[in-house]
């Protein structure tokens, strides 16, 4: 509703930038919603097997990968997860779990073709505001759907997280204390209190401002858009983000800057001077970097070429594993020590 009126309010060019969707925004620690559909609306998960193996793989990459989940809920032909994420992107993590559980889904069930609806929505969130908001509302899913019949049956519902929060059940990969923490110190009473927060958010059904866009989604935005209008301030829109306009300009500005870097750094360093590089900090010939060497000097360089492959000059860790000759896994596990090894010993690509 408030997209249709920001459209029909007399806009003028100016003041509201309303961005197109471009390529995810994603950072370490950040907080993301991701959003999940089956192709035409067909099924994900056809019986409980398929809902078991889809979160085996899930909790595996995301313990793996310091994934922290704060909210889940899985339908019969859509998912909805809340995720603050680690040193790896979101895309990457992600990618792995559904290709990975697409292929073994068309295996069982005798299926070709595509699984999903397009690729994944996640929406950059404001923690803050929206942490509870979003928690509440991915866990309510079920009771909306129908697929349970009230609190109580929500509570033991297996295929969503809020029984893991209220203690119901244990989840090791979910991460349970960022979630009660603003409910109280003490673990029993913030229980009571998360689930008569909960049961609040019933009466709200569909959110459809928790999707994204920016203060032209947010709760309140209406009110603020208005004001910033008639103070002649530019406001910030983006259906990657969910936040007030401040928190749209803020991450908006961190995601030009860090595009801007990697195109300059493909202008300056090659593959061939990153890898030049690395070889000549570690003390190694080039050669000694490709494979698997286990001799100290070999992994300090291979670790810092696949930081500045991946990190630097923006290249997917299975490009980099193809060039090093090394599998992905090995990889994102040297692009997390070479970060260490360069920001220790203050090591920089030449002209940096």
């Amino acid at each position: 509703m408030l997209l249709c009126f920001s459209l029909d309010i007399g806009w003028e060019p100016g003041h509201d930038r309303i961005m197109p969707r471009q390529a995810r925004i994603d950072a370490p620690g950040a907080l993301h919603h991701v959003m999940l559909r089956g192709i035409n609306r067909e099924k994900l998960f056809r019986v409980n097997g398929d809902y078991g193996e889809f979160l085996s793989r899930l909790g595996a990459l995301f313990q793996k990968n310091k994934v922290r989940c704060l909210a889940w809920s899985l339908m019969p032909n859509h998912v909805h997860l809340l995720v603050q994420t680690g040193d790896i992107s979101l895309s990457r993590v992600m990618q792995k779990l559904l290709t990975g559980y697409a292929g073994w889904f068309n295996r069982r069930h005798e299926r070709a073709g595509r699984l999903y609806q397009n690729r994944f929505k996640s929406v950059l969130c404001d923690r803050e505001q929206y942490l509870l908001e979003l928690a509440r509302y991915i866990h309510l899913n079920p009771l909306r759907a129908g697929l349970v019949r009230d609190m109580r049956a929500l509570a033991g519902y297996p295929w969503c997280g809020h029984g893991v929060v209220l203690g119901k059940r244990q989840n090791e990969w979910q991460e349970v204390d960022l979630v009660l923490e603003r409910f109280g110190k003490k673990i029993s009473i913030a229980r009571v209190k998360y689930e008569e927060f909960v049961a609040e958010g019933v009466k709200d059904g569909r959110r459809r401002d928790l999707v994204g866009g920016g203060l032209l989604r947010s709760a309140g935005g209406y009110v603020e858009y208005m004001n910033r209008r008639r103070r002649g301030e530019e406001i910030m829109s983006d259906e990657r983000i969910l936040g007030d306009s401040d928190f749209v300009n803020e991450a908006l500005k961190r995601s030009e800057s860090q595009e801007t870097f990697r195109s300059r750094a493909r202008r300056i360093w090659s593959q061939e001077t990153v890898m030049k590089k690395a070889a000549q900090v570690a003390g190694v010939d080039e050669e000694h970097l490709i494979g698997n060497g286990k001799l100290p000097k070999q992994c300090k360089g291979r670790a810092l070429a696949c930081h500045w492959l991946v990190d630097v000059l923006g290249m997917r860790a299975v490009e980099a594993a193809v060039k090093l000759g090394i599998t992905q896994s090995v990889v994102s596990r040297n692009v997390i020590r070479g970060r260490a090894i360069a920001g220790g010993e203050r090591i920089k690509l030449p002209g940096a």
